[in-house]
This record gives structure tokens, C-alpha cells and sequence, in this order.
């Protein structure tokens, strides 16, 4: 039964199973009282299952069973190894069978903690090393950051494209979480489109930092697939121990801060529209019909002389774009901007969103071409952005930035100063509006 010298050994008949066929085959000739001593210590040896003799017979008679049984639903053959496996694994009897080789117990092991699509560990695995992870961050005294992302739209992919495009998505998902993470980071795939980061020694700065590295990477990744749908990464970050310490409660905040990150993604998407939308020709219409403040134009005309009258009515039957210069709405607005009456074109396009404070997050913009030079972000808006500055002096009325804000990608800007407020201590405010 061993395979002759020289020849190849295929993977179908290996040393160990021409091993194993010669032993099944010497049994055969011996009878039953005095094989089972020799399979009592063969389970024992090779398998660490220690059983009575009386055992070991059946349990080596039902491995065969098991192997000819699977070999023909397989329609190959199939290993003694495997079988002894499987039925170890059923009768809950499996313990370390170094009767396995590495290749084969490697490859076990891989799949049960790694999820088949993306190559990511599995949410099995994620369970048992989050806690291994909290223990050892509480015996060191180390943060430990946990990141639950989400990808945005990636039903609409299903639905339009087709689950095999969804399919790629997922292991683009993966293949930017392999590229974007340290050694020491552990990825999982816990859910559909849900993943999962395991930051060691990461406080919650550097988790978010990192997350919003993990968007931008990924839609480089995605750029190949061409869709037609923007897909992107939602994320929420809970750190130990400032957050909680206990796995549950991490999680519980983790899910809660994407929750919003993802509602304020929903809420960008519907109220955010190209600049191009309101062109300078458009701003007589637009001042006439979109913003508040002309309302007050009925007090300023109420006296009946003969000729504001006709100017007053002319507009209203047919609004003619040469009547607009008499009208002159750029000047009726500028009352409620009176910081700049010189530029009022800045602020021909009405606000379409309340300005976001930034307060209590890491916001910041870099200034130019040096990373050393930051200034704090105090709130955002569709028409500019507001910073706190060590000092006004030396600040150029117009200058390039790169805004870095929790949810969105790093964005280059350019700004114009506005307004200047000295605030208490060394402090200043400085008011800037987005200029193309």
C-alpha cells in the first residue's frame, strides 16, 4: 500500500494515508480482543482522546464509516484524518489531534475565524479578541479605540448592479482596511456591510484620524469599480476607558456616534448643492424670491409719490432682466451685511444650511503648505468657516487652508477674512468666507 520509490506522491494518497491503509488493513487480520489495546492507545497518542478499549473499537469502526460515507458525497477520496475529525468534532470529544498535519490544522483554523468573501476575521473571532484586548488595556493602563464603520448606499449597489457588484464593494471595503491599518490593528467583518476595528494603545483622536484616512483610501479604491452610485464609510468611535469599560457599553456608544455620523451623512446629501447652482447673473431672481430680508421692502416705498409708484409695481406683472439694475437688489440686501458694504457680491447666494459647531471636536485647518501651522475649527457653514488664531498679526486677507472635520474628507479651501474678534487672552476669532 505505500507508494513506490521514486514515484510522486499525489495529494491523493498521502504518507499518511498509505499509513493509515496499511494499518487498516493489518487490524482486519487481527481479532477484536486484541485490537482494541492497540486503538485505545492509538486515540490516546495521536489524538489526546483517551477512551476504554471497549470504545475504541466502534469509534475506529465509525471513522471508517465517516470517510466512506464522505468520500462518496465528495466523489474524492477523503482523508482518514478528515473523518476522524469530524467525527471527534460531532461527539464533542476533539481535542488537539497531532495526528493532523500543520498545513491541514492551519487551514481548519483559518476557516473558522476568517469570513470567506472579504479575508477579514469573522464577528466569532471579534467577540473573544475584544475582551483579550480590554485585558490587556486594563492591566497596562493603555487606551483601546473601537471603530464600527458602515458603508453608505451599499444597498442601492444591490439593487442596481447586483449582489456580485456588492461582492466587490465588500472586498474593496477589506483591501482598504488591510492598506490603512498598523500590525498591531485587528479588522473584522461583523455584519453584511458592517465592519469592525480593534485600535490597541489608540486614544480617540487618533481612531477618528485614522477612520477618516479609511474613507479617503477607500474611495481610491472603489475609483476602478466606475459606479455610478458614491459609496462611502460611515463610522463610529467609542475608547476605553473614557467611554466605558466594559465590552457591551463600547459597543453600545460605538453603534450610537455611527448612528449620527450616519444621519448627518443622510442630511449633507439632502441639503449640500454644487456652487454653480446660483450664478451671479441669477442673483436678482434669487434675492427677489429666495431670502427673508426683502420682505422689508414694503415700509421702505409707502409714501404715494407718482414716481417710486410705477417703479414698485413695474416688477411685479413680468420681473424683465433690465429692470433689475433700477431695482437694485444687491443693495436692498446689504443692510443686513453692513460688515463689508465694498464686496456684497460675497453674499449674493442665499445661506442654504444653519452654520455646525464644531465644539467639543478635534476640528482644525492646516494654513498653506505647513502642517505646523493650525488654527482651530469653531463652526462650518455653506458659506464659510469660523477660526480661533494664537494672533491676527501677520494673517493675509486671503489664504489657502485644508479643513479637517469628523466626517468629512480633508478639504482645500480658499478663504478671504471677513471679520476679526478679539476674544479673552491671546484668542482671535477670524470670520472667513469660501471664495473659488
Amino acid at each position: 500500500m505505500l507508494p513506490s520509490p521514486g514515484v510522486p506522491v499525489s495529494a491523493r494518497m498521502r504518507p499518511n494515508d498509505a499509513y493509515i491503509d496499511l494499518i487498516v488493513d493489518t487490524l482486519e487480520s487481527i481479532e477484536p480482543s486484541a485490537r482494541a489495546p492497540f486503538l485505545q492507545r492509538f486515540f490516546l497518542t495521536l489524538a489526546h482522546v483517551d477512551i476504554q478499549e471497549s470504545q475504541a473499537v466502534s469509534l475506529w469502526d465509525e471513522v471508517l464509516a465517516r470517510r466512506t460515507h464522505l468520500s462518496e458525497v465528495a466523489e474524492s477520496r477523503i482523508s482518514f484524518q478528515t473523518a476522524l475529525v469530524d467525527v471527534l468534532t460531532s461527539k464533542g470529544m476533539f481535542r488537539v489531534p497531532v495526528f493532523l498535519e500543520y498545513d491541514d490544522l492551519k487551514s481548519l483554523h483559518r476557516s473558522a475565524v476568517t469570513d470567506p468573501l472579504t479575508g477579514l476575521y469573522n464577528r466569532r473571532l471579534f467577540n473573544e479578541t475584544f475582551e483579550k484586548e480590554l485585558t490587556r488595556a486594563r492591566r497596562y493602563a493603555h487606551p483601546l479605540s473601537l471603530v464600527i464603520l458602515d458603508l453608505h448606499r451599499f444597498k442601492e449597489v444591490n439593487d442596481k448592479h447586483g449582489h456580485p457588484r456588492g461582492d466587490e464593494v465588500l472586498k474593496a471595503a477589506a483591501t482598504t482596511l488591510k492598506k490603512t491599518l498598523r500590525s498591531s490593528d485587528l479588522a473584522f467583518r461583523i455584519g453584511g456591510d458592517e465592519f469592525a476595528l480593534l485600535l490597541p494603545q489608540t486614544d480617540s483622536a487618533q481612531a477618528s484620524s485614522l477612520s477618516r484616512r479609511i474613507g479617503i483610501v477607500f474611495a481610491e479604491v472603489l475609483r476602478p469599480l466606475d459606479l455610478s452610485i458614491a459609496v462611502t464609510m460611515d463610522h463610529g468611535v467609542a475608547t476605553y476607558p473614557q467611554d466605558g469599560e466594559q465590552h457591551d457599553s463600547l459597543i453600545r456608544i460605538a453603534d450610537e456616534r455611527l448612528y449620527r455620523a450616519k444621519q448627518a451623512t443622510h442630511l449633507k446629501a439632502d441639503v449640500e448643492t454644487p456652487p454653480t447652482v446660483a450664478p451671479p447673473q441669477e442673483a436678482p431672481a434669487s434675492s427677489v424670491t429666495t431670502p427673508v430680508e426683502p420682505v422689508v421692502l414694503p415700509p421702505a416705498a409707502p409714501a404715494p409719490e407718482p414716481s417710486p409708484a410705477p417703479e414698485a409695481t413695474a416688477p411685479l406683472p413680468v420681473p424683465p432682466v433690465v429692470q433689475a439694475p433700477q431695482v437694485s437688489p444687491l443693495q436692498v440686501s446689504r443692510p443686513s451685511f453692513p460688515v463689508v458694504p465694498d464686496e456684497p457680491r460675497l453674499y449674493t447666494v442665499p445661506r442654504k444650511a444653519e452654520r455646525v459647531s464644531m465644539a467639543g471636536t478635534n476640528a482644525y485647518a492646516v494654513l498653506g503648505d505647513k502642517p505646523t501651522h493650525r488654527a482651530r475649527v469653531v463652526d462650518l457653514g455653506f458659506g464659510g468657516v469660523a477660526l480661533d488664531f494664537p494672533t491676527a498679526q501677520g494673517l493675509p486677507d486671503t489664504l489657502l487652508a485644508v479643513l479637517h472635520v469628523p466626517i468629512l474628507p480633508p478639504v482645500r479651501v480658499s478663504l478671504k477674512r471677513v471679520w476679526t474678534k478679539q476674544l479673552n487672552g491671546d484668542t482671535v476669532r477670524v470670520g472667513c468666507c469660501f471664495i473659488s
